[in-house]
């Protein structure tokens, strides 16, 4: 029995045909309708030529769900070969039945270099907004949740990219997007682009058409469900608290005894009109580490050396433990302890804004380089995304937010970071942004080195999910404290 279609984009690769074939071939589909941008020739009465340059654009899904005739649709992703597993079709239509799904999507395997692995994905919750969710190499989509979304949500805006992102938002908002913990194909990933290269994709400058669409979309969402924060701001509250300098640079570490001496001199080099410190916080480093930042403090007096005495901190509870120390200046800046700021100018400009300005956080830019502190693509990272108007709602969006960053030291003491060693500055931007102004500076300021060291280096699927999926709590737990402050208003 025909109950579902697909949609699939063309390759001239020999992969497509059987790609085509395992679809065509399964009774439950009744038509492939095949993306193409002009050169395809449809095989068999299964198969229906779309043509279009773009498969996420508002106008090719707009084609497309005006034509199936079917209760489901399978979308097809990916570019390279797919191997179906076994009832793999059926598997999807029957959780849909089941669940009345709006969308249903599940876990593959991935073959790398002739080696396949497992690629698990992450539940949807609340705060899975971002554009670069991962839904496998399809989805299978309910064709009336998908037309009725559009029809109370509005139609898809004119988008180039970003069509399936809206719809996907759309739908996410009345319907349940449903994961199967089941291993349902398997990709070819030949084309899979290097681990720092999709990283840091999303702030390359050619995409910015790209990423102005999708904050465009992000927006509407957000709009629809009352989680959108219009620009009005309140004042950070005036402190009473006497603080020792203006400015503390703070350095959080564990085991770094190869990059912490130069971390410590740039922090140390800083030339200011205004007096400050650098605390470094030891989180019982076992390498070394300890035993170099101790004899830097005996030879500093600007350094303080602070060893916390529990033992389960992560760097969002190093952070909380500088920020109450009574060495902590007026304001707080970070520097990574495999890091080095730009120049001896940039605590300055750092610390600058606060003076003139209410602002409960400055975030600055920087620069990626190698180890011998060359440039590495894609250079500079100043996510100008961040607008004064509409930044906090776009931080929803994305995954990071720029380095160096400073905060109000007196309001982060009320707040506290979260206790992790991943999100823990993502968090805190969130929470301060919902009330207050951030400000920004887009000059780089910052070198961030990479090398094997780095903590997100080389990351497995498991732990990149994990990261992944607890930014997506932070951003659910904001969107839920944003949407009851938009209803007491």
């Amino acid at each position: 029995m025909n109950v579902a279609a697909v949609a699939i984009p063309f390759s001239t690769q020999p992969f497509f045909d059987q790609n085509l074939r395992q679809f065509i071939q399964s009774p439950s589909i009744s038509k492939v309708y095949v993306f193409h941008s002009g050169r395809y020739t449809p095989q068999g009465s299964k198969c229906e030529g779309i043509r279009t340059d773009s498969i996420t654009s508002s106008a090719t899904l707009h084609r497309l769900l005006t034509r199936v005739p079917d209760k489901y649709l399978f979308f097809i992703s990916h570019s390279g070969q797919i191997d179906l597993g076994s009832d793999t079709i059926e598997r999807f239509i029957d959780v849909g039945d089941e669940t009345r799904a709006g969308i249903v999507y599940s876990d593959y395997y991935e073959i790398k270099n002739g080696m396949r692995s497992d690629h698990p994905v992450q539940d949807y919750q609340l705060g899975s907004i971002r554009d670069n969710f991962d839904f496998g190499p399809f989805m299978l989509l309910s064709v009336s949740a998908s037309r009725a979304a559009l029809k109370k949500y509005g139609t898809l805006p004119r988008t180039r990219h970003a069509g399936l992102y809206d719809l996907r938002l759309k739908i996410s908002i009345d319907q349940r997007l449903i994961h199967i913990r089941e291993y349902l194909s398997t990709c070819h990933a030949s084309d899979v682009p290097l681990a720092a290269e999709e990283q840091f994709e999303y702030v390359d400058p050619k995409n910015r058409r790209v990423q102005k669409e999708m904050e465009e979309v992000a927006i509407g969402y957000l709009k629809h469900i009352d989680a959108y924060l219009k620009p009005v701001f309140k004042r950070v509250p005036k402190t009473a608290i006497t603080f020792p300098g203006l400015a503390s640079v703070v350095i959080p570490v564990r085991n770094r005894k190869s990059t912490i001496t130069e971390a410590i001199k740039s922090a140390l080099g800083q030339k200011t009109d205004f007096p400050f410190n650098v605390i470094v916080v030891d989180n019982h480093s076992t390498d070394g580490t300890t035993e170099v930042v101790g004899a830097l403090a005996g030879r500093e007096p600007a350094l303080c050396h602070i060893i916390p005495k529990r033992l389960d901190l992560g760097i969002g509870g190093c952070w909380n433990e500088a920020m109450t120390s009574d060495r902590c200046g007026k304001y707080a800046v970070q520097l990574d302890s495999d890091d080095l700021f730009a120049d001896e100018t940039a605590l300055a400009k750092m610390v600058k804004p606060f003076e003139s300005a209410s602002l409960a956080m400055v975030i600055g830019a920087y620069r990626l380089v190698d180890m011998s502190l060359r440039e590495i693509p894609p250079g500079v990272i100043d996510h100008k995304e961040w607008t004064p108007k509409n930044g906090r709602n776009n931080a929803l969006r994305i995954n990071g937010l720029g380095a160096p960053r400073a905060f109000n030291t007196a309001l982060c003491r009320t707040i506290r970071f979260p206790n992790v060693s991943y999100g823990e500055d993502y968090g805190m931007v969130l929470r301060l942004s919902r009330e207050y102004r951030i400000g920004r500076i887009y000059e780089p300021l910052y070198l961030c080195r990479r090398w094997e060291g780095n903590s997100d280096a080389s990351l497995t699927i498991e732990n990149a999910n994990r990261n992944d999926s607890y930014k997506d709590f932070l951003r659910t737990v904001e969107i839920i404290a944003r949407q009851q402050m938009n209803r007491k208003r």
